[in-house]
């Protein structure tokens, strides 16, 4: 052990690379030594060395954990952790955190899944296009166009963003469900007048669904073909949290044959999709580039909630938010 941690921080290109990276690096204490990667394998010497690794939606394998025999911790600059080998960091006993408890992230998150929601309910895109192309479609969009009043959001996993997200939808006068593995405080359930489901009952009975769960083995392509089945066909998904919870060939297929009226979505399987994906063509799809934890006030929370978290643990500190 010496007094100089080494600290590798990777961010990933499509997330904003060396450049966010280096802001990172900016508000580490002037005690650890920062490089600043956009693969983690990108500097072997620097991983051979790194005590930390902090990682902004960059994978972090077994073979970039067993690359690296000093390391102590990693350290997610997100809610979301799937891009890290969890077992692997367990077996070497190295605790994996994430932002969680920061609420960095929260209260983008809710606002985009709520910018998706009502683009989709006034449907402002064919709006906009047809406007743009010189049709006054008012005449045939006003038969889709929608109020959220009144409505029922299905919330999957309502912990900190989609505590957010309900709180909202209450003052929109909508009905709120959630399902997920546990049930929220009395107290929280009373103040969003909040009722927990099971994901079946949530599914056909909401009018907007949107997920904020975690991505695990249990929750890879949750919403498949068969629960997309069970929701109605004036019902809308949202998706501001990973993009493999939902079989994205399902709900591209659920939305050509119009047993679903629509979707918003902002994370993908994998990032950046691909031209091949069908969800671009998709009728009555709102999409995003992983936009809603990007704004630049999240960023800079999310800097300083993970930097913090890792400055702590190398101080000593117990570390927040361990998910392994």
């Amino acid at each position: 052990m010496t007094d100089v941690k080494n600290v590798l921080a990777v961010v990933s290109p499509h997330v904003g690379g060396r450049s966010t990276g280096a802001g990172l690096a900016s508000v580490f204490p002037g005690e650890a030594h920062v490089t600043v990667v956009e693969r983690t394998d990108e500097d072997p010497a620097a991983l051979r060395a790194a005590h930390v690794i902090v990682t902004g939606l960059a994978p972090v394998t077994a073979e970039h954990i067993a690359a690296a025999p000093e390391l102590e911790l990693v350290q997610c600059a997100s809610h979301g952790f799937d891009y890290v080998d969890l077992d692997a960091a367990r077996a070497r006993n190295v605790p994996v955190c994430n932002i969680g408890s920061s609420g960095a992230e929260k209260q983008n998150v809710a606002e985009q899944t709520f910018a998706l929601m009502l683009a989709l309910a006034k449907q402002l895109v064919p709006a906009h296009t047809a406007l743009v192309e010189a049709d006054w479609a008012l005449p045939r969009l006003q038969r889709s166009i929608t109020e959220l009043s009144g409505k029922t959001l299905g919330v999957i996993g309502l912990g900190h963003i989609g505590e957010e997200v309900a709180r909202r939808a209450v003052a929109f006068d909508m009905a709120v469900l959630y399902a997920g593995p546990q049930r929220v405080a009395a107290d929280t359930e009373g103040r969003l007048g909040a009722r927990h489901v099971e994901l079946e009952e949530l599914l056909r009975t909401s009018d907007y669904v949107t997920l904020h769960a975690p991505l695990t083995d249990a929750t890879r392509h949750l919403l498949d073909a068969e629960r997309l089945a069970l929701m109605k066909p004036t019902a809308f998904v949202i998706n501001t949290a990973r993009g493999a919870l939902i079989d994205q060939d399902a709900l591209a297929d659920a939305l050509e044959r119009g047993t679903l009226a629509g979707a918003g979505i902002d994370v993908f399987d994998p990032e950046p999709p691909t031209p091949a994906l069908r969800l671009l063509k998709a009728p009555n799809v709102v999409l995003s580039p992983h936009v809603a934890g990007v704004t630049r006030e999240t960023l800079v929370r999310i800097a300083l909630a993970a930097v913090q978290n890792a400055a702590d643990f190398l101080a000593g500190k117990e570390p927040r938010d361990i998910v392994t």
